[in-house]
């Protein structure tokens, strides 16, 4: 998968609202289907779509299939982003300065 297709993956608002929930633990697809209201049908093919991203992975568990989050293709993004983050950074500086100038001024 492409970051592009990656970040087209998570831009859905159910599939950000997942991977939120298997980040602090992995889950199965019950838990997932009762803590997001949705059906169980809906959930899996959400569950399909990140795991065929690479960003969920399954294990069995005795009859369970407990889903969690891999952080690689996550960490693919944020090393995409960080330039960015470092203009946002840079702006909120600027501001720093600009208002504490007009405090001193």
């Amino acid at each position: 998968m492409t970051m592009g297709t990656t970040m087209q993956v998570i831009a859905e608002p159910r599939r950000q609202a997942i991977l939120d929930l298997l980040r602090e633990e992995e889950l199965p697809v019950g838990e997932l289907v009762r803590r997001l209201g949705v059906s169980q049908p809906l959930m899996s093919k959400h569950l399909r779509v990140l795991k065929d991203a690479g960003l969920v992975e399954v294990r069995a568990d005795a009859q369970r299939r407990l889903y969690r989050i891999r952080p690689e293709p996550l960490a693919e993004i944020d090393h995409w982003l960080a330039p960015y983050r470092e203009l946002w950074s840079t702006s909120l500086d600027r501001l720093e300065r600009h208002l504490d100038s007009r405090r001193n001024g």
